[in-house]
């Protein structure tokens, strides 16, 4: 009971900030944004923070377009652009039927002036897909079914952000800097082809660790609040430059807005719609030929609008700069480059701690 009283005791102000009950000031936990929008805040001069984000992925079933299609569909109509090589059947006779995406992200920002905030991200990364095989050239007859799993480090993000408007009740920011391919794009395992044989190739662009590029990272991020309520947009976007192996992933655009209510002085609820817009991949690697359908460079890339749920928990008593947040969700509408494996849950959790 005293513990929760003191929370009830922390008064919101206009600016952001809060007084406890012991006169010290605390941040709104409305002051950062919901916890799967990165780059959203800044920091005084002086100030370091810490971050550790848990991301998961869940991804089952196929969609050409925005429709659902059967693994046998695919497998026995979807042509496979290597028909004709050796081994090689006229259709795509391997078939994903659910992927997995976990990524432990650890960030630290340090502003050496008001106006300016650097950020470093790095990530490991562990993927895992499950496949079906058909037998032989044609038919639906099932011949098994094999997984396969890459695990490493992924890409590293440096960006600077660069303060436009700091007023009581609204900021901007904008959003520079790049992605330096730190993650490994010649993962390999072991598969079932229709013939029963069992090689180990080069994975798919999918199961890869990084992007092989560097990537350029612009973005701008709008943030309001007016009494318990809070708001906010942001555009992200990842412009891949050069290419690796002979293909770079499409650009991605991402537009996000959220809203968010204070029940308690030191947690938020946010409501968010998330928009992300990438192209196919650009050329292709000559190790990765398969008649699977994440081999072919063209199913990549499509339309996806996300509905997610969140929640930030800041300004606990006695650990001020600690932080712990939570954000999940699912996707309301995919119009993807297919066939291709769709999104069905997408989680976002962890912690940031400022000093």
């Amino acid at each position: 009971m005293a513990v929760l009283a003191t929370l009830v005791s922390y008064q919101a102000l206009a600016d952001g900030m809060a007084v406890g009950s012991d006169g010290m000031m605390v941040m709104r936990p409305d002051s950062h944004a919901p916890f799967g929008v990165m780059g959203d805040h800044m920091h005084k001069k002086g100030e370091w923070m810490l971050s550790y984000r848990y991301m998961f992925m869940d991804m089952e079933g196929n969609r050409i377009d925005d429709n659902n299609v059967s693994p046998q569909t695919i497998a026995t109509t979807v042509p496979n652009r290597f028909f004709g090589r050796p081994g090689q059947p006229s259709t795509l006779r391997v078939v994903p039927t659910e992927m997995t995406m976990e990524m432990h992200m650890f960030g630290g920002m340090y502003a050496p002036s008001d106006f300016v905030t650097l950020m470093v991200m790095g990530m490991h990364v562990e993927k895992e897909m499950d496949h079906l095989t058909f037998m032989g050239g044609m038919g639906t007859n099932v011949l098994g079914g094999f997984t396969t799993e890459s695990s490493g480090i992924g890409d590293t993000s440096v960006v600077g952000l660069f303060r436009t408007l700091d007023t009581p009740n609204h900021k901007v920011n904008v959003k520079f800097g790049g992605s330096i391919p730190t993650g490994s794009t010649e993962e390999r395992d072991t598969i079932l082809t229709p013939m029963g044989a069992t090689p180990t190739p080069r994975m798919p662009y999918a199961m890869q660790l990084g992007s092989g590029t560097f990537d350029l990272l612009p973005g701008a991020t709008y943030s309001g609040h007016r009494h318990d309520f809070g708001w906010g947009a942001q555009y992200a976007g990842t412009i891949r430059t050069g290419d690796d192996n002979g293909y770079s992933w499409g650009d991605k655009h991402e537009l996000t807005g959220w809203a968010s209510y204070q029940p308690l002085s030191n947690v938020s609820v946010s409501v968010r719609l998330a928009y992300q817009t990438m192209g196919n991949i650009d050329g292709m690697d000559p190790m990765i030929v398969a008649p699977v359908q994440t081999a072919d460079p063209d199913n990549y890339g499509g339309e996806r609008l996300d509905l997610l749920f969140g929640i930030n928990i800041g300004s606990i008593p006695k650990l001020n700069g600690l932080r712990f947040a939570f954000e999940g969700g699912i996707p309301v509408m995919q119009d993807l480059n297919g066939p291709q494996m769709e999104t069905d849950f997408v989680l976002t959790a962890g912690a940031q701690f400022a000093f």
